[in-house]
């Protein structure tokens, strides 16, 4: 079988206080993600979202329902968002082929029956990054190429933080249930993300960071602004992130993240920031 997963379940905020290293990476640490001919998946009770990794190499993978949806099929009621971080690749959504370059998405809609994934030269892959979320509306599967995004420049380098954010599966460009998608791009000699840290209420959040040198690293921060902790985190790897835990990171180089956010609303601006001299 091609398709691999594991499910992760909520957790209280005053439980994950006493978390030691090990059980933080446990719960909230997705590893192992891009794996060459296989599909792999992480379905969190956090409003149901699934992060996946898809790696296409001789063989083309289809995207097959996993035990917890139980559904006929993937798409039968969620909505997906996909973005390449590898070769060149294409999938096929019920006979219609899209190329997906580097660091374009493709959003397709609640109801399409035939997901397929390949790569167009299996010496070097298409890494598909995947975030699904429930759906109850048909919305158009929509190509957000390089050209599509929405793009922001915030931060500054006396601050580290000087970034490049690319909105790409947002409701300011194409419509969603509730998934939203995007990447943030950090400049060379910045670290930073998402300063100043903040909370999503009404949503969850999952980062996946790549492009992240060999040899370096990335402290991802979490838990409650008030008592915050911390987990190491590699290449190719994601995080999970609760409606009740800021979500922020350094890294020992500068490197790209994507964000995907599901929950209550598509306000991208809907958040409870925390200054840094806040928190504790």
């Amino acid at each position: 079988m091609a398709v691999k997963y594991d499910e992760r379940y909520a957790t209280h905020p005053a439980d994950a206080k006493s978390y030691d290293t090990t059980r933080l990476r446990d719960e909230f640490l997705v590893q192992n993600l891009m794996e060459e001919g296989m599909i792999n998946l992480s379905y969190s009770q956090y409003d149901r979202l699934i992060v996946g990794g898809v790696v296409p190499t001789k063989e083309a993978l289809v995207l097959e329902p996993i035990d917890p949806l139980k559904a006929d099929y993937f798409l039968e009621r969620r909505e997906l968002g996909i973005v390449n971080v590898g070769g060149k690749g294409i999938v096929s959504v019920d006979g219609v082929v899209y190329e997906i370059d580097y660091k374009e998405a493709l959003y397709v809609g609640k109801g399409n029956k035939e997901i397929i994934f390949s790569s167009v030269d299996a010496k070097a892959p298409a890494h598909f990054y995947l975030n699904s979320a429930p759906a109850h509306e048909v919305f158009p599967n929509v190509k957000v190429g390089s050209k599509d995004a929405i793009v922001v420049e915030l931060g500054e380098a006396e601050n580290s933080n000087r970034r490049t954010l690319n909105k790409l599966i947002v409701s300011d460009t194409i419509k969603t249930n509730q998934l939203q998608m995007g990447m943030t791009e950090l400049h060379p000699g910045s670290v930073w993300n998402t300063m100043p840290a903040h909370t999503h209420s009404r949503r969850m959040e999952a980062y996946f960071y790549f492009e992240v040198p060999k040899g370096q690293a990335i402290c991802h921060f979490m838990g409650d602004p008030k008592e915050t902790r911390h987990i190491w985190m590699n290449n190719e790897e994601a995080v999970f992130s609760p409606t009740w835990s800021i979500h922020s990171a350094a890294g020992t180089s500068n490197y790209t993240f994507i964000w995907g956010m599901a929950g209550e609303n598509l306000n991208y601006g809907d958040m409870d920031v925390c200054q840094p001299d806040e928190m504790r």
